[in-house]
């Protein structure tokens, strides 16, 4: 283990949101892109900042890594879902457990009807795919961040056509294009898509009542065989 540096935050005993831990996620991807990191140095932070439970545990993973005057800084908590939205969003009792995982290595699964998003959510595909269809689903937050990797296989998302989908992923010998509704609601939940496709894809539809427009990803999947599904 590397020795980190103490952290200073008067705030350190702080629990930790997932939102923290999705900058420090941040950053250590740009330090790795940028080589300021080892690939084992990537490895170990990332393992630390996913088992960092408070605000303590997580500033000394970025502290030698921060832009002068720019030090990390915890995200101020969302602020309650508007009782108006088209789209069903119930918070959680303890949003820090409102976390899913979704995996399909050599086969596939899916999502879909009345099923829960939770604020976080990792979906893996190694030679696999995966569907998360949220046309029926109930929103854990005004808030959803989907974390997709999709390796050599696929994930496609589906959505209401008032949810807004922001795409902030990449792809490497594949596609990343999700995609949400073209004239979202303002009180709609917002899905971001974050991760990496490799010789693979990412991609999404838009489903309403009335229709369903598809946006296929680029890279394909491998087909819906034996699903492995955590965290239902």
């Amino acid at each position: 283990m590397e020795n980190l540096p103490e952290p200073s935050n008067p705030h350190a005993h702080l629990r930790a949101s997932d939102t923290d831990r999705d900058q420090v996620v941040e950053v250590l991807r740009d330090a790795l892109m940028s080589g300021r990191l080892t690939q084992d140095e990537h490895a170990e932070r990332l393992e630390q900042t996913l088992q960092a439970r408070t605000l303590g545990e997580l500033e000394p993973i970025t502290q030698d890594l921060a832009v002068p005057g720019q030090p990390f800084q915890p995200v101020r908590a969302a602020a309650a879902a508007p009782s108006n939205s088209p789209v069903p969003i119930e918070e959680p009792a303890n949003p820090a457990d409102s976390f899913d995982r979704v995996v399909g290595i050599f086969g596939g699964g899916e999502r879909q009807g009345r099923w829960r998003v939770r604020r976080r959510t990792n979906a893996l595909c190694i030679f696999g795919g995966y569907d998360l269809d949220m046309t029926d689903a109930v929103f854990e937050g005004r808030e959803v961040t989907i974390w997709a990797f999709a390796i050599f296989g696929g994930i496609d998302l589906t959505v209401p056509d008032a949810v807004e989908v922001r795409n902030e992923g990449f792809g490497i010998f594949g596609g990343f294009g999700a995609r949400g509704g073209d004239n979202p609601d303002p009180n709609a939940p917002v899905v971001i898509v974050k991760g990496l496709a490799l010789f693979g894809g990412v991609g999404g539809q838009v489903s309403s009542k009335r229709h369903k427009k598809r946006f296929k990803n680029q890279g394909g999947h491998g087909g819906h065989g034996g699903p492995h599904s955590l965290g239902h």
